[in-house]
């Protein structure tokens, strides 16, 4: 594989981008700091916090920062160094959320929406997935895009594919009233930039999902924005729907990162609607490359009409919640042969990225091979103690 960059990591316009991120140190006190950038250095800003989950509740968050001092961790550039070395080394960055819930949404784009489809009727099979998506585009047509999820037109076209029996409960998420959210990962779980992500030993067809992440705050309000992989076992939930939390949630299975970019006058929700996120994969020992996109404007459902249906009245989230909008990038490029489409390989790299945001870059493994997640809420609140 080719060295990365570590500048093309960041975002293009890191002068004018406010960014919080999580970094694990080992001095003088062992475990996570918060950090912002400032002319490309990182600064510890731990004592706005002293968590993630309770700097993104502060009214006054964009001033704080701004005017915080604190201790210098060097170039940020060198902590995404240190976080891509094998094994990592402190000081590293970790994943910009700690205590927040981490949701997903799932099947928000019109393709997603057909592989999943497909990923049901196949049970699991990659070996059928190819005459399926010729099937169900006979069917149903190949683009769903223009269908407002809830709409009449869509109740239409769900009676009319009840009558040629060609509904599932894919197409109810994806164009009926109600969208998919669920749980994907649970809080200080996630993986950060340079960290390992995890495979299920059991699944044999799988994919990263390039994703972006919205920072919600405990009221709802969406504080900013980071990247996410959102890894996902297309064998095992093809199975069965009611496999999704082994689909969806097993060690290292949630990578989100380098940073979460706050909403300010440079950056906001409709650069999120209008963000292009895009994805890499280099194969460690096959020679491999895939490269594709997801483009947010082809969404189904505005970002902010999938932050009302996870928080409000009908459920609250004390501690804020990471929220992943879903993709429209499902790799079907045959990898190891004529008609098995894509799954990955160990060694894998994975980079997603857009230009606002700039890259997480992630490693494939097994999840049961990658390090274990040990690090949870108790060592949490004891390394916070020892301070």
């Amino acid at each position: 594989m080719p060295p990365l960059s570590t500048r093309d990591c960041l975002p293009h316009d890191l002068d004018r981008a406010c960014l919080v991120g999580r970094v694990w140190c080992d001095t003088p006190h062992p475990g996570p700091v918060l950090i912002t950038v400032r002319d490309g250095v990182a600064i510890d800003v731990t004592r706005l916090g002293p968590t993630m989950s309770e700097l993104l509740e502060r009214d006054d968050l964009l001033e704080a920062l701004a005017q915080a001092e604190g201790p210098s961790l060097g170039p940020v550039e060198q902590l995404l160094e240190n976080a891509l070395a094998e094994p990592q080394r402190a000081p590293y960055l970790l994943p910009p959320c700690d205590l927040q819930a981490v949701k997903a949404c799932g099947v928000t784009f019109a393709v997603s929406l057909l592989e999943r489809v497909i990923e049901e009727q196949a049970g699991g099979d990659p070996a059928r997935a190819s005459a399926l998506r010729a099937e169900l585009q006979a069917l149903i047509g190949s683009d769903l895009s223009r269908i407002v999820p809830g709409s009449e037109e869509a109740m239409t076209l769900k009676r009319e594919l009840q009558a040629r029996g060609g509904w599932s409960q894919y197409m109810e998420v994806g164009i009926g009233p109600d969208a998919e959210v669920f749980t994907k990962a649970q809080p200080l779980s996630s993986v950060g930039f340079g960290a390992g992500v995890g495979l299920h030993p059991a699944s044999q067809w799988n994919n990263p999902e390039p994703e972006i992440v919205l920072a919600v705050d405990s009221r709802g309000t969406v504080r900013g924005a980071a990247l996410g992989n959102d890894v996902n076992l297309r064998d095992i939930e093809g199975r069965s729907a009611l496999l999704l939390g082994k689909a969806k949630d097993n060690n290292a299975s949630s990578a989100i990162g380098p940073f979460i970019r706050l909403f300010d006058e440079s950056f906001g929700i409709d650069d999120v609607r209008r963000a292009r996120v895009t994805l890499r994969i280099e194969g460690a020992n096959d020679d491999f490359l895939l490269e594709g996109e997801s483009d947010m404007s082809e969404i189904s459902r505005d970002p902010l009409d999938l932050v009302s249906q996870t928080h409000g009245a009908h459920h609250q989230y004390p501690d804020g919640f990471m929220l992943y909008l879903g993709t429209m990038f499902s790799p079907i490029q045959d990898r190891d042969g004529a008609g098995q489409g894509f799954t990955h390989h160990l060694g894998d790299r994975v980079t997603i990225a857009t230009p606002t945001l700039g890259a997480l870059v992630n490693h494939v493994g097994r999840s049961d091979a990658l390090p274990p997640w040990r690090y949870g809420l108790r060592a949490l609140i004891h390394d916070l103690a020892d301070r």
